[in-house]
């Protein structure tokens, strides 16, 4: 899954990042608002989530998240502010954002707030997923086949999650780098395929036919 991080503390920005990669998500920051909100509405359907500050240069977070809802977009916003008033929640919420956390924050909580999040965004997908005899909990952070738990990196539970939230459709390289990695991917490097490989490894070894499917020239699906 791929987040948007708009904070213009860069001291905070860079903590947030680091930590929720280390969690296996892919994120990218900005720290202007200007930039954010351009990039938004060229590129929102990258990212599962947006953490967006309420305090920014150029264009303020209220602003934006009621762009991107008079735009029809349906990403969800959690908003970060160091203004405790009911006013400012109050703001916050009608402007479309789907939660709000006051600064300062436990990264605990913040990544409880993200989780939950992706839990129900823009079409209320279910909380466990599963394919035959293979099920990952996006909370848990857990897979299973049958009854082995798997034993997968960060990433390659975060690739296997996209390619479960859409059984049978082929998804190309371009759209799994948009949803698994950030800015920083290398177009020309083959890191895709070496995680495709290791999922392979590790989800069919533990049993029963093989779940993935590759599509030459085009990218890769898992079987319905």
């Amino acid at each position: 899954m791929r987040l948007l991080v708009v904070e213009d503390t860069d001291k905070l920005a860079k903590a947030l990042k680091r930590g929720l990669e280390n969690e296996g998500y892919a994120v990218d920051t900005l720290g202007d608002g200007h930039l954010a909100q351009t990039r938004l509405r060229s590129r929102h359907d990258e990212y599962d989530v947006v953490v967006l500050d309420v305090m920014l240069p150029g264009v303020d977070g209220f602003t934006i998240c009621r762009d991107l809802r008079e735009r029809g977009v349906t990403v969800p916003v959690l908003m970060l502010t160091a203004r405790d008033s009911i006013d400012d929640k109050v703001t916050g919420l009608d402007s479309g954002a789907d939660d709000y956390l006051v600064k300062p924050f436990a990264f605990e909580e913040l990544l409880a707030r993200v989780r939950t999040l992706l839990r129900r965004p823009r079409g209320a997908l279910p909380v466990a997923l599963t394919a035959g005899d293979l099920t990952l909990d996006p909370v848990s952070r857990t897979a299973r086949r049958g009854a082995l738990e798997l034993e997968l990196t960060a990433k390659e539970f975060s690739l296997l999650e996209l390619l479960m939230r859409h059984p049978g459709e082929v998804l190309s390289r371009e759209r799994i780098v948009d949803h698994v990695w950030d800015d920083e991917y290398d177009a020309s490097s083959n890191v895709i395929d070496v995680h495709i490989k290791n999922l392979r490894r590790k989800v069919d070894r533990a049993g029963g036919p093989s779940l993935f499917k590759t599509v030459r020239g085009v990218g890769y699906s898992l079987r319905a």
